[in-house]
């Protein structure tokens, strides 16, 4: 599984923070990591200087073998908690479409 760290020039995309981001995202998905051929982060803030109570977005989106690329976004008070509640979020999308598939399928993925 691939991950790839994008960051807006209003955040501070250090090695530190990439290395943090792409650990969350591997924590959360390792279980599907044979699934998963790509996560794109990317990581902005929605209004720069002016400040304000959860203004760093976090988009990830999932590619899921043999499916349509999946996205998911949340707001957090800083970059480390935005990735880390749309990694939570991405987790549980894709236990439910791949629990999904397979109840439909017979087969689990563990």
């Amino acid at each position: 599984m691939l991950i790839e760290i994008r960051t807006a020039s209003t955040v501070d995309g250090d090695e530190k923070f990439v290395a943090h981001a792409k650990d969350v995202v591997q924590a959360a998905l390792e279980r599907f990591s044979k699934r998963i051929s790509r996560v794109e982060v990317h990581v902005g803030d929605e209004n720069g200087d002016k400040g304000g109570a959860d203004d760093t977005r976090c988009v990830m989106e999932a590619r899921l073998e043999g499916r349509p690329p999946a996205a998911v976004t949340h707001h957090g008070a800083n970059p480390e908690q935005a990735v880390a509640g749309a990694a939570a979020k991405l987790k549980r999308m894709v236990e439910s479409t791949l629990g999904r598939e397979s109840s439909l399928s017979g087969h689990r993925d563990r």
